[in-house]
């Protein structure tokens, strides 16, 4: 309360917005790791307060996910801590089932979010040592006063919509992003361009051949394709196992020599490998492997196309770098998702312009003067969970400590009054 204090004198404290002190840290963000860092607080027995812009937990998997999604790595990899999937969940649950266990988790922890707040700006205030958080919700200001900030905001929280020429001003065919599509029903018969091919590309595409759209897929770039399993197990959970024992390099050739022999060679399909193996590629840059759950096959039956880049877009039309031209109907951006960070944290000394910590993993969750992030390791829902515990056992400490020290404070204060009566 000191602090609070040091605020109210230190500045005009009354404003028209309305001003709320968080006896705990406010975390920004409901989805899977704001959900396990709420958790994990609760376990530590720390008070927070949630907000979300919004009007519901996970509105990622919830609003902006196509209906076949399936989480592409085994359910032990992606459950949140202290509660684990389902028995009777399969191997890689679905969409629906995904969001349903984030509902359980939510109510198991009592975690209540304040939905509809968007975040306008965060800022650390020196001369009171305090965060001041405002957040808009239907034209109304609130200002949130705390100690603690948790960033959970996610490397997926706005779209990547690149500029392509002709696109906006002369395609007149319908233009989506993958965060729009749900299903390849309404492109049945239709001539779909495909602009990606990263795991939501692949399947995008597979999705639309399978409702027999007529699938074009452009691939700018080499690729690392892996099966998702390797003789009934997880490819993931190989190499995870693998690089316990091995180093990276020859993890990468393993996996490689092992794809190769289950795929076969895909650079006659248009799909050419990066001179960096898959593990080490996605350890530098965060680019995560594509893992296969059926779109090869429609790639080397001719059912999805492989084209190069785009050089331009006319009315019916799609001219490729290559001089070939395709005649289409509707385009999906399957062109990947970026943090929001920079657009509200006014802090620049641990996120990067990016709006990703500049520390890579594991030390990319502790930033300076009660700052946190959760959830940006570029390791998937593994990672999310372990920045959660992490951060919730360094804010623990801290909490249990001062309250140790207020209730000492509270006993001397006490046996001074009885002893001055």
């Amino acid at each position: 309360m000191e602090n609070m204090f040091r605020l109210m004198a230190s500045e005009e404290y009354f404003s028209d917005r309305r001003c709320v002190w968080v006896n705990g840290p406010v975390i920004v963000g409901a989805g899977p790791s704001g959900l396990a860092t709420a958790a994990c607080l609760r376990d530590q027995g720390v008070p927070f307060v949630v907000v979300e812009r919004s009007d519901c937990i996970a509105s990622l998997w919830q609003k902006r996910t196509y209906d076949r999604l399936k989480l592409h790595l085994p359910k032990k990899f992606c459950q949140l801590p202290k509660m684990p999937f389902p028995d009777h969940y399969p191997e890689y649950p679905t969409k629906r089932q995904f969001i349903d266990y984030l509902e359980l988790y939510a109510n198991r922890f009592e975690i209540k979010p304040e939905f509809n707040k968007s975040v306008e700006s965060a800022r650390f205030d020196e001369t009171s040592g305090l965060w001041r958080v405002r957040t808009t919700s239907a034209g109304e200001e609130m200002e949130y006063i705390c100690r603690w900030l948790v960033v959970a905001t996610g490397e997926n929280a706005e779209r990547v919509v690149p500029e392509i020429n002709g696109l906006k001003t002369e395609f007149d065919g319908e233009v989506i992003h993958a965060c729009e599509y749900k299903s390849g029903d309404k492109f049945r018969g239709k001539r779909v361009l495909v602009v990606g091919c990263g795991n939501s590309g692949m399947e995008v595409s597979l999705d639309l051949a399978n409702h027999n759209a007529i699938t074009s897929m452009v691939v700018r770039s080499s690729v690392h394709v892996l099966p998702r399993e390797i003789m009934g197990t997880s490819t993931f959970g190989i190499s995870v196992m693998m690089m316990k024992w091995l180093p990276l390099w020859l993890v990468d050739k393993l996996l490689l020599i092992i794809s190769w022999l289950v795929l076969g060679s895909l650079s006659k399909y248009g799909l050419k490998r990066p001179d960096i193996g898959p593990m080490e590629l996605k350890s530098m840059t965060g680019k995560t492997p594509v893992l296969d759950i059926g779109a090869l096959e429609k790639i080397k039956s001719g059912d999805i196309e492989i084209v190069p880049a785009i050089k331009q877009f006319s009315r019916h039309h799609v001219e490729l770098v290559d001089g070939q031209k395709l005649d289409i109907d509707a385009v999906v951006l399957a062109t990947g998702y970026r943090s929001n960070v920079p657009s509200w944290l006014q802090e620049s000394e641990f996120f990067s312009k990016n709006g990703f910590p500049k520390s890579p993993f594991p030390n990319a969750w502790k930033g300076k003067s009660g700052l946190y992030a959760a959830g940006f390791t570029r390791k998937g829902l593994a990672g999310a969970s372990v920045d959660a515990v992490n951060i919730a056992q360094d804010i623990g400490n801290v909490w249990r400590e001062e309250t140790k020290r207020q209730k000492m404070r509270r006993n001397v204060g006490h046996r001074r009054c009885i002893s001055v009566a």
